[in-house]
């Protein structure tokens, strides 16, 4: 088992035994803000988070992929793209889960200590445990979908099959 001391709430605390949460702690790695870079269509991001916000805009606003490119941090870029999302490419929602499945494959692929932290998860549920994004996370009343969480598990049962 586990022992994961900091946790944002009382609740995860006394769930631990069957959560894994990776918003900032042991498991920050899985995070898209961590300091992981990414190399994505021959550009080296300082993040995930850039790839992903930067991909948001490709064919359809170059200056803004080249401003996000240029961020200082996961931060800025995620703040350049929300400011700007009426520019976002047309298929943005419909491409999005799968650009981030492929940005995943390739932050595992390029950090071995990211892979290595994947597979320490064990069976747990990995969840973003973000108090804000129910879309990629489980948001402020842990109702929400959970997408990257439930990515990282796809990538994690592949990863074992292929041991």
């Amino acid at each position: 088992m586990i022992k994961i001391e900091q946790y944002r709430d009382l609740w995860l605390r006394e769930k631990f035994d069957e959560v894994i949460g990776f918003y900032p702690r042991e498991f920050y790695p899985l995070d898209n803000f961590s300091s992981f870079k990414v190399e994505w269509n021959g550009y080296l991001y300082a993040s995930l988070e850039e790839a992903y916000q930067a991909a948001s805009f490709m064919g359809s606003d170059e200056e803004l992929v080249e401003e996000i490119k240029h961020s200082h941090s996961a931060d800025e870029a995620q703040r350049i793209a929300y400011n700007n999302r009426d520019k976002q490419r047309k298929d943005w929602n419909e491409v999005k889960l799968s650009i981030m499945e492929e940005l995943l494959r390739l932050k595992i692929e390029q950090n071995p200590y990211v892979k290595k932290k994947l597979l320490q998860t064990g069976n747990y549920t990995i969840v973003e445990d973000s108090p804000k994004d129910s879309f990629w996370g489980w948001g402020p009343n842990r109702d929400g979908e959970n997408n990257l969480g439930k990515l990282w598990m796809k990538l994690r049962d592949e990863l074992r099959e292929n041991i």
